[in-house]
């Protein structure tokens, strides 16, 4: 694969040059939205793979490849026609968003991204979301991941450490006390990891560590290519000193309803949920064999209530591999929804569904309501807020509904 256009290469400890706009590239929609939000200037999000060529150099892009269902053959092709795409287009810094849980084909997709690349430097740690990376091993609150239930919808176990993770792909951890040291030194031990054939895998657990990393990379030149999670992303945003976007507009006083669409397996989910239903929104749980069989109809009402929930029923247990075929029938049941709703989105497949069942094909992101909420508005003016499934506390969704709707959740519930 031919290399992509040169961007700048300066001595180790050097200031962060100014560099070109971001080129980044994610797996999921929940995911590209968070690093739309994370790298903090002027950006476009794509849910088209062709933009990565089409689209002026004159803002960040951050598209969905919408990998993360794809077969792992499918997966890694989107990344290298992605890149060779690139090459097309106008010069960018390319960084890889990937799951801070190492969902997904991160073998796969890493090791196409690694082509053509001086090394790729991986760091997959989310400090505001508890995730951490310690000697090679992710860790969520603490927990090593593979002692999490963070991957009970998968059809796999969680790996052990990253480079099981990254199987196939040769990495070097790069322990903390480095990562923590001199600039020069960190630079220095990228570059001899690099020299070896192999990618440098940095310790991370605070944004600072994350800082370090980024800048270094940055140092380090466009051979150095970064792939990780929101984190790294926010720390690269920062690092280059992205132009301000400019502030959200005011919430919506309209009487246009709001429709929660709660596509996550998390149990987290329940209690979110319970928050609105306090608030008087209309909580309808679907089961989901009638929801994969086709057979949910939703009833029909004089007045469309002013903020609905839609959610699968987990009553019953998760069907590990039946999300995709989940997540396109609630999408079906959204689009038809009356009324022409603002939406809220839980999980990447759920929103991506969605979004493509509305044919809605880009988001103008506005900022964050809180961490990995991201709040977007369409082309024609649809407000829609994304988020990771397996974010949020149990205010998250009322947290959104207030943000969205204040007149709304300031009023009691009905008793």
């Amino acid at each position: 694969m031919a290399s992509l256009p040169p961007l700048p290469s300066v001595p180790p400890s050097a200031p962060v040059p100014r560099l070109p706009h971001v080129l980044a590239l994610a797996d999921d929609l929940s995911g590209a939205a968070e690093t739309a939000c994370a790298l903090g200037g002027p950006v476009r999000l794509s849910l088209t793979a062709a933009d990565v060529a089409e689209s002026p150099a004159t803002h960040d892009l951050v598209v969905d490849l919408d990998t993360r269902n794809l077969p792992t053959a499918e997966a890694a092709c989107a990344v290298r026609t992605a890149l060779r795409a690139a090459q097309a287009g106008p010069p960018r810094l390319l960084y890889k968003k990937v799951d801070s849980q190492l969902r997904g084909h991160l073998a796969a997709e890493a090791a196409a991204y690694a082509e053509g690349a001086e090394a790729v430097v991986v760091a997959p740690a989310l400090p505001a979301a508890g995730r951490t990376v310690t000697g090679g091993v992710v860790h969520v609150n603490g927990v090593p991941l593979h002692r999490t239930d963070g991957w009970r919808a998968e059809r796999a176990a969680a790996p052990r450490s990253l480079p099981e993770a990254l199987s196939g792909l040769p990495v070097r951890a790069v322990p903390l006390d480095v990562v923590r040291s001199e600039p020069a030194a960190l630079e220095a031990e990228f570059r001899r990891i690099a020299a070896s054939g192999a990618h440098p895998v940095p310790d991370a657990e605070t944004d600072a560590d994350l800082a370090a990393v980024a800048a270094a990379a940055l140092r380090l030149g466009s051979g150095f290519r970064l792939l990780g999670s929101g984190g790294l992303a926010l720390a690269l945003g920062r690092a280059m000193a992205r132009p301000a976007a400019p502030p959200p507009p005011a919430p919506a006083r309209d009487r246009t309803p709001l429709l929660f669409v709660v596509g996550t397996a998390e149990p987290a989910a329940v209690a979110q949920i319970a928050h609105l239903t306090a608030l008087g929104a209309h909580h309808v749980p679907l089961d989901p064999a009638d929801l994969a069989a086709g057979t949910i109809t939703l009833p029909r009402t004089p007045v469309v209530p002013a903020l609905t929930v839609l959610s699968i029923d987990g009553s019953a247990g998760l069907r590990p591999g039946a999300g995709r075929a989940l997540s396109a029938a609630l999408a079906a049941l959204t689009a038809a929804y009356p009324g022409r709703p603002d939406l809220v989105l839980t999980g990447g497949e759920t929103a991506r569904t969605t979004l493509d069942a509305l044919d809605i094909r880009e988001l103008e992101p506005l900022g964050e309501i809180h961490h990995g909420a991201v709040h977007s508005r369409t082309p024609d003016g649809r407000r829609v807020v994304t988020r990771p499934g397996s974010y949020g506390d149990e205010d998250s969704l009322l947290r959104i509904a207030a943000a969205l709707r204040p007149h709304l959740a300031a009023v009691p519930a009905a008793t």
